[in-house]
């Protein structure tokens, strides 16, 4: 057990004789801790009170699985970085709308938003009727808190295509809409995306809407399946959804029973 090791570990002169336990509590630790960092918490029982062969099966099955080849130890944004290098290159050659949008979702995806934004305009200049390039533009005067802007470019778009990026521009008109103040027409809208999907962004908002209505019974329905829809997610899911997820039993507390 990684326990029992690491207090083995404590006397020099079992250090001494049994070098190679060193190593074995080292892989154990380094396991669990990326197992805690998961949120893979079954997995990190089994490596704390297990022996060496479960980290070497929890390495190969999970670990493996969510760290591709070359990435383990690369600086942060370093494959962005080339990437908006190369992107920068052939738009100084091509100077073509798709590389601007491509552009625009790096920019994006690390949080500059203004960069985003000029890129997503410069690809519109180019080519006005690209649905994407509206979508994502929309999205990213939303995140800048410029809702207003924001608004009539999704309306546009999910007029034209409600499914489109699979409900993530449905998503952001909603909240362009709540955050300009019109909730009754937000209010339908999360209404018709949560009952076609099931992102816990949506069902979060959506209950929102229902508490200011006093519709408790609906909130309650959407934010219990929340945390019931967590606990059975993968890793990246609870991972990228959990400030919902922390937000949903905050609202929880706060319904009459």
């Amino acid at each position: 057990m990684l326990a029992s090791l690491l207090f083995d570990l404590a006397d020099p002169y079992y250090l001494i004789w049994h070098p190679w336990y060193l190593l074995l509590a080292l892989f154990q630790v380094w396991m669990l801790v990326d197992a805690v960092r998961r949120e893979e918490w079954l997995w990190a029982v089994f490596i704390f009170f297990g022996f060496g062969l479960v980290a070497v099966f929890y390495f190969l099955l999970v670990y493996r699985a969510n760290n591709a080849p070359g990435q383990g130890f690369e600086l942060p944004g370093a494959r962005a970085g080339e990437r908006i290098k190369v992107l920068q290159e052939k738009i100084r050659h091509l100077d073509n709308a798709y590389h601007h949008f491509q552009l625009g979702d790096l920019y994006f995806q690390k949080g500059r938003y203004e960069k985003a934004e000029a890129c997503y305009r410069a690809s519109l200049e180019r080519d006005g009727q690209d649905l994407d390039a509206r979508a994502h533009l929309g999205q990213c005067l939303l995140r800048q808190g410029k809702a207003a802007e924001a608004r009539p470019l999704l309306e546009a778009v999910c007029h034209e295509n409600a499914r489109h990026d699979f409900g993530y521009t449905l998503m952001a008109y909603a909240e362009a809409l709540t955050a300009m103040g019109e909730n009754e027409t937000a209010w339908n809208v999360w209404k018709k995306i949560v009952a076609e999907h099931a992102y816990a962004r949506a069902k979060v908002q959506f209950s929102e809407l229902c508490i200011k209505r006093q519709e408790w019974e609906q909130a309650r329905l959407q934010l219990e399946e929340v945390l019931a829809e967590d606990r059975n997610a993968p890793a990246f899911t609870r991972k990228r959804d959990r400030v919902w997820v922390v937000r949903a039993r905050r609202l929880l507390r706060t319904l009459p029973h």
